[in-house]
């Protein structure tokens, strides 16, 4: 996808389609964990779909739970979900980075 050490530097049109692609994928994976997130605070939780939004919606952007959980089981989903959003969050900065950083380490000729 990404061109080698070698060859030329990519235009500013493919630099830019890469960067909408890389933000795309971005995208459907943050929408991905957050409607794991709904499903699991609804069914799990017991929440009403706003509060399940709300609530997963708040853990995945790191601002934390809001509402009280009840059950045993809503407790390990939540920590669960908690984990996994703060690898989707690693994943996420990787993702939307990597074409900036290729291309600027391409440009200076490192590894």
């Amino acid at each position: 996808m990404f061109e080698r050490k070698h060859e030329q530097l990519a235009s500013r049109r493919v630099y830019f389609r890469r960067i909408l692609v890389h933000l795309a994928f971005a995208l459907i994976l943050i929408a991905l964990a957050l409607s794991l997130g709904l499903a699991g605070y609804h069914w799990i939780a017991g929440l009403s779909w706003v509060d399940s939004l709300y609530e997963a919606s708040m853990i995945l952007g790191g601002m934390g739970p809001f509402n009280p959980l009840k059950s045993t089981a809503a407790k390990i989903f939540a920590s669960a979900y908690a984990l996994f959003s703060g690898l989707v969050f690693i994943a996420l900065v990787g993702i939307v980075m990597a074409p900036v950083v290729h291309r600027m380490l391409h440009r200076f000729h490192a590894d």
